[in-house]
């Protein structure tokens, strides 16, 4: 029996995943569903809403995260701030303080949001802690901690080995804003890295053997000749102040995790998936402004992290939620895994999403659970007959 879904009240499976999906995937504050409810006549309060949405799939999201540290090929990563709001100091409301959630993307198979209370070297270390692989990363210096060498082996098993992969987004967002600022130089820099991108569109579709193959005829001359020319310039503009020195600086400090992507053909040139994913809580913190606490912060982390990740397996976030609930109160915990979004029954049928409609603008009202049983048929032939007129 998991405890994590004893929740106090009576709100069925689909009022809890409605309430869910509407606030983690749609960006609606409990205030506004506790006005709606109102307006159906319905008595809700916000703050009991709260406590029922509180630790749901916590066991689920666990055993997701074990899964992906142990098999994961390359976990792209980036972080935003959110406020929180402090427990009342002799009933007096204290000032909100800044956390931070860590998204964690795992290949195609996962998205994690982590909550931490600071952006610390620390806590990244304890949020990649048992994972040796490729992490894509932005360049802040929290993240340098990852790829220095442990200072003490481990006891058993292999000491963790990471790889930095970095995001030649970033980087050519530095040569972006030298250019408005009307510098030749930044100009050419920027072509340069544009004709990187539109040799990678020839073939993101093709496999990774083929895309590997492809890359190092074909990519790896372009990418040489851009740190060739990167370092002359640099050189000339040293000793100057301004974009240019900062743009042509990072492409010659990050050369090596910049060439990174050129080792294997699942790697990516950008790390946009993640920042991608962190708009959910951009979109969000609009409506809902805050978080109480770090417990709640943590509890959404975890919400936003299966509906992120249902999204990903293009299963609809509402009904997957749905089912989670019905049948995991009920489920050993040993095997929780089998409703994993990536490993469970509850697949995407083959005609969701719709060829004619976006998967985005898919109404979950519409959708049929593929775990629920198409009644339609039973119930035609169990309707009366009723002879024509």
């Amino acid at each position: 029996m998991h405890d994590a879904l004893e929740v106090d009240g009576l709100s069925a499976p689909s009022l809890l995943a409605h309430l869910i999906t509407e606030k983690y995937c749609d960006g609606l504050s409990l205030f506004r569903l506790e006005q709606r409810f109102a307006r159906d006549g319905v008595a809700v309060d916000r703050g009991t809403m709260a406590r029922w949405v509180a630790d749901v799939g916590t066991t689920v999201v666990a055993a997701m995260r074990d899964e992906a540290l142990a098999t994961a090929f390359c976990i792209a990563t980036d972080a935003t701030g959110v406020a929180v709001q402090p427990a009342p100091d002799k009933g007096v409301r204290q000032v909100c303080r800044r956390g931070h959630h860590f998204v964690q993307v795992a290949d195609k198979d996962a998205v994690f949001f982590e909550y931490t209370p600071r952006e610390t070297s620390a806590a990244v270390l304890e949020l990649f802690k048992g994972f040796s692989g490729y992490v894509q990363a932005d360049a802040k210096r929290v993240y340098d901690a990852l790829f220095r060498p442990a200072e003490e082996q481990p006891p058993d098993g292999e000491a963790e080995l990471r790889h930095e992969v970095a995001c030649w987004v970033h980087c050519r967002r530095g040569f972006w804003e030298a250019t408005a600022a009307k510098s030749a130089v930044a100009r050419e820099g920027l072509a340069r890295i544009g004709r990187i991108f539109e040799l990678e569109a020839t073939w993101r579709d093709m496999p990774p053997e083929e895309i590997h193959r492809l890359r190092r005829a074909h990519l790896r001359p372009h990418v040489e000749a851009f740190f060739t020319w990167a370092e002359v310039e640099h050189e000339k503009v040293r000793e100057e102040r301004g974009l240019l020195r900062k743009s042509l600086g990072y492409a010659v400090r990050h050369h090596e995790a910049l060439r990174r992507f050129l080792e294997d053909g699942r790697l990516l040139l950008e790390n946009n998936r993640s920042e991608r994913e962190l708009r959910r809580i951009a979109v969000g913190r609009k409506a809902w402004l805050f978080v109480g606490g770090d417990d709640h912060a943590e509890s959404a982390g975890h919400l936003f992290t299966l509906i992120a990740t249902a999204r990903l397996h293009c299963l609809d976030p509402e009904a997957y939620l749905r089912d989670l609930l019905r049948v995991l109160a009920h489920w050993p915990a040993s095997a929780t895994w089998n409703w994993l979004p990536s490993t469970g029954p509850l697949r995407a049928p083959a005609w969701w999403p719709p060829s004619s409609t976006p998967r985005w603008a898919h109404s979950p009202s519409r959708s049929r659970s593929p775990l629920r049983p198409n009644n339609s048929r039973r119930r035609a032939e169990s309707a009366p007959f009723t002879p024509a007129a």
